[in-house]
């Protein structure tokens, strides 16, 4: 590392500092609201309202705020409802956009052209939430999962991007394995997905978070409470702005500490809990962004 840095010019170095410190800035602007969030959910109920929205650092350590979230009904009904419907939301979409992309790729598919447009129109016209509400009724999805899981189960975009992958894919490597006696799903499936793993890891990146964001959808098709999100259930929070409704009456009676906890505390809270899950994934999916997807794949 040293002997790279002595080989470097005046102004390289100079390029590398201005990067550098522009990566650390936005790693700062970045991170800096969440531990703030962070330190007020566990800051000692007394002191939060005299903080800043720039402490990173508890004052006075305190988890009645997570002691009262994590016992709310509403809560925890809240997360097991976001991780089932982003859980089966995201394998329903990565099977329904490989299948197709693969499809779309082959050059040798019957109407292929048509059914590009096709899927290509859907990003010019969207129909609109009223469309898809006499639809979901007419299926009889109201009230249940479905109608947010089903949402978009192929996006367009994504869609693209897998194609536009697939269709690099070295002809000699699908040809070897006809050649061996595989058909076209033993194809997809021992040559194409394996090698397809950085572009699947994206696209299920993108379809996971926008199913445990999605809030919009669920407020209008759910109208029972326990089938709520936790983005739902945080809104929830945000709207009534009532200790009382946000921690629930039962807790403000066998919890004697819940009156002094504030809302600033317990939205801090809610919105940790909201978006800590996420976060753990992106650790587990940037390892496949990083991998060669052809290495070693075709010899010259």
């Amino acid at each position: 590392m040293l002997g790279l840095n002595s080989r470097r010019t005046p102004l390289e170095r100079l390029e590398y500092a201005i990067i550098l410190s522009a990566l650390l800035l936005m790693v700062v602007i970045t991170v800096q609201p969440i531990l703030n969030l962070l330190a007020v959910s566990l800051s000692d109920p007394a002191q939060v309202p005299g903080m800043t929205g720039l402490e990173i650092f508890p004052q006075g350590l305190s988890l009645d705020v997570w002691t009262l979230l994590l016992n709310h009904p509403h809560v925890m009904r809240g997360l097991l409802n976001s991780i089932f419907i982003t859980t089966v939301g995201t394998l329903i979409n990565l099977v329904f956009t490989a299948l197709m992309a693969w499809a779309l790729s082959r050059p040798n598919l019957p109407g292929r052209r048509f059914l590009f447009v096709a899927v290509l129109l859907t990003i010019v016209f969207d129909p609109g939430i009223i469309p898809d509400y006499f639809v979901n009724r007419r299926l009889g999805l109201l009230d249940t999962y479905w109608s947010v899981i089903l949402y978009k189960a192929v996006n367009a975009w994504y869609l693209i991007i897998l194609i536009r992958f697939f269709e690099e894919i070295p002809k000699e490597l699908l040809e070897a394995a006809e050649l061996d006696g595989a058909n076209a799903f033993q194809v997809l499936w021992y040559v194409v997905l394996p090698l397809a793993k950085p572009a699947l890891a994206t696209i299920a990146l993108f379809y996971l978070v926008f199913h445990w964001n999605e809030f919009f959808r669920s407020m209008i098709y759910l109208t029972d409470q326990t089938k709520w999100p936790l983005q739902v259930v945080l809104r929830q929070f945000v709207i009534s702005g009532d200790r009382v409704s946000m921690v629930g009456a039962q807790a403000m009676a066998n919890f004697t500490g819940a009156g002094q906890i504030s809302i600033r505390a317990l939205n801090a809270g809610m919105i940790i809990l909201t978006i800590l899950p996420i976060l753990a994934i992106y650790p587990l999916i940037l390892k496949f962004f990083t991998k060669g997807t052809m290495t070693g794949a075709v010899k010259g």
